[in-house]
């Protein structure tokens, strides 16, 4: 599990952290939690709610610290690209309600994740037209892993403002991202 937890942070994860050139401040993620069907884990720190929506669509969502992230599982291996273009439209409120632009960090870095697996990352800031938890702007951030006969979306989104101000906002989401993981006999 380590090997797959490696190959994202190093083909992924890190090439996004590095572009923003700072030390990330990694918080304690104390409170363990899996998805509905007991196929993915992550941590989060004590006092973040869980929420699940079992389906071919399987979905998990865990609040906290004005935080909010989403691991949405399918149960068969689809188009990388598509998946990934599919998840940036998870959003918090429907097309509707949001500006069409959204500005990007960065978009579509990819790899390789443990074996089979491949993975997209991209990162951007959505504009809403109500406040939604204090903030009309929402920094998402999606990263898309398939391979292996199943499809995982890891989506996390921190209020824009707090995530420009705040060390240690940036720092907790990205503990939490990157503590996801298939469970080891995956």
């Amino acid at each position: 599990m380590k090997e797959f937890r490696s190959a994202v942070l190093a083909c992924v994860l890190l090439p996004a952290a590095s572009a923003a050139g700072e030390k990330v401040i990694a918080p304690q993620l104390t409170t363990a939690h899996q998805n509905a069907s007991g196929t993915v884990r992550f941590r989060t720190p004590d006092g973040w709610t869980l929420a699940h929506t079992a389906g071919f669509l399987e979905q998990t969502e865990a609040r906290g610290d004005g935080l909010i992230v989403r691991i949405l599982r399918h149960d068969s291996e689809l188009g990388l690209d598509s998946l990934h273009v599919q998840c940036m439209d998870v959003r918090l409120a429907g097309p509707m309600e949001t500006r069409p632009d959204v500005d990007y960090e960065y978009d579509f870095i990819g790899g390789a994740a443990q074996g089979d697996r491949r993975a997209l990352d991209s990162a951007f800031v959505v504009h809403y037209d109500d406040v939604i938890g204090g903030s009309h702007d929402w920094r998402q951030r999606n990263l898309t892993i398939v391979g292996k006969g199943e499809s995982l979306c890891v989506i996390g989104y921190a209020p824009a403002g707090a995530w420009r101000k705040s060390k240690q906002t940036r720092g907790l989401l990205k503990a939490v991202l990157d503590s996801v993981e298939w469970q080891p006999w995956r």
